[in-house]
């Protein structure tokens, strides 16, 4: 441990970065543990936070804490010393855990922390989590290119290479993540392989790319939904467990329930895609969509 964070942390000049995991981390267990106390009505623990009938929710904190950190970063970025941008950092990861748990408030723009739509603020976390440790364990998009050879050339076909690479590899992400799958999109920009392989699986039945591809093809919608169904059923299931475990109620049966109601409402075909030239023809109505 002391070795990985001399040789792959302060020697790669990572402490800002490790700080920023660190109070994020603190600061989601925090408040988690905060709201679950004021949720209990634990007569010994602050409640909630008003200026007369207004709840002021964690996320203007939140908010709060990354502006003046972010400011901070920018204003020593050049002459700061290491200590200063680390704890910074610490402050920005606090911060950005605070608006991070109530994503769900600003995406589906109303309180929906302790109900089912609650959950898209731990996914949010979640990523959040996993593209933090990706960059401190030295990863992050085109690495497979880091190295002197590319790096360090300045010649005109290493250059255009790289580009090529680079534009091949975003190209990529946005086939797969309209498939669908944004974690293999989002860790393929890390492990390019995996990109490759999202871009040559089939869609998810909802997803864009499904509604652009499948909607006359029904062989492949049918097994789109088919292989979603069995594939996705065990991973929803271990997400719905883990977020249950930190947004509340965990429990066995409510893991299952919860699971075959996801599957029921999410894997369904997409609509398909609107006709840009359609018009209403006396003998449209008698060639349907089947024949």
């Amino acid at each position: 441990m002391r070795r990985w964070l001399e040789e792959d942390v302060i020697a790669q000049g990572r402490v800002p970065l490790l700080c920023f995991l660190f109070g994020f981390i603190v600061g989601f267990l925090f408040i988690r543990l905060s709201v679950r106390m004021i949720r209990a009505e634990v007569r010994w623990w602050p409640g909630n936070l008003r200026a007369g009938d207004v709840h002021i929710h964690h996320m203007v904190f939140g908010v709060i804490l990354v502006l003046g950190s972010g400011l901070g970063l920018v204003a020593v970025f050049e002459n700061g010393s290491t200590a200063t941008a680390a704890a910074l950092s610490a402050a920005f990861g606090v911060g950005a855990s605070l608006v991070l748990d109530e994503f769900a408030l600003i995406y589906y723009l109303r309180d929906v922390y302790w109900e089912e739509q609650g959950r898209t603020s731990v996914d949010a976390v979640f990523v959040a989590l996993a593209v933090t440790g990706l960059l401190l364990l030295g990863f992050h998009p085109l690495s497979l290119l880091e190295i002197n050879d590319f790096r360090d050339s300045v010649d005109t076909g290493a250059r255009i290479l790289v580009t090529a690479f680079a534009l091949v590899n975003l190209m990529l992400a946005a086939i797969v993540i309209a498939k669908g799958k944004i974690w293999t999109g989002l860790f393929g920009m890390f492990f390019p392989p995996l990109l490759v392989v999202g871009a040559l699986r089939l869609s998810r039945p909802g997803a864009p790319w499904a509604r652009w591809r499948y909607a006359d093809r029904r062989r492949l919608r049918y097994r789109a939904i088919v292989r979603e169904r069995r594939y996705r059923r065990p991973v929803i299931r271990a997400k719905i467990f883990v977020q249950d475990l930190v947004a509340g109620k965990p429990d066995v049966e409510h893991v299952r329930t919860a699971a075959e109601a996801e599957l029921t409402r999410t894997v369904v075909p997409a609509p398909p895609a609107p006709h840009r030239h359609h018009h209403h023809l006396p003998w449209a109505a008698d060639h349907g969509e089947d024949h």
